[in-house]
């Protein structure tokens, strides 16, 4: 299974060190603010076998991210394939970071690396991005990547409550030719 590293983080395999601090990032509210529900412990931990059983059996997934610097774990970022009932289809960017990390570049740094690793490794025509209309922090990050709205995919999540502010999701695009332009 690939590591990927960038200036500050490090994308790697789970640990069992890792449980407890993911465990503490799902319970924490604010982060949570834009996903449905609040999963027990043993779904945390369940979720954290099922991302590394996908790094194991493919060779990608969701990476534990860490700072390079410290060794802290501070969340997790990268690839999933688009969950099967959806309109669209594709691989899927995702970031989860604790609150602590906010506010320092780290979700943009990672993503851009699994990004990255999609379009050189996975050789992905497309990558997406899916979140809740009102999740600002990461439509930002999806606009620091380059990536743009798809409005057309919009779509509202049928297990969420039709009065809820988590029904309504957004998508957004990055098409490897679009990547592969230089920044700036």
């Amino acid at each position: 299974m690939p590591r990927l590293r960038t200036e500050r983080l490090l994308l790697r395999e789970w640990r069992e060190s890792d449980l407890t601090p993911w465990a503490a990032i799902n319970a924490d509210p604010e982060v949570r603010r834009h996903l449905p529900g609040m999963p027990t412990r043993e779904q945390c931990d369940a979720a954290v076998a099922r991302f590394q059983a996908e790094l194991d059996g493919r060779g990608w997934g969701f990476w534990a991210v860490e700072v390079r610097g410290t060794g802290e774990f501070i969340g997790f970022t990268g690839l999933d394939p688009v969950d099967e009932g959806q309109s669209f289809t594709g691989v899927e960017a995702g970031w989860r970071l604790a609150r602590t990390a906010w506010g320092h570049g780290y979700a943009t740094e990672a993503a851009r690396a699994a990004l990255h690793f999609g379009f050189t490794h996975l050789d992905l025509p497309e990558i997406l991005a899916v979140t809740t209309k009102a999740n600002d922090r990461s439509r930002a990050v999806m606009t620091r990547l380059t990536m743009t709205h798809d409005p057309t995919a919009d779509f509202p999540d049928p297990t969420v409550p039709e009065d809820s502010p988590l029904r309504e999701n957004v998508v957004y695009r990055l098409p490897k030719a679009r990547w592969a332009l230089p920044q700036g």
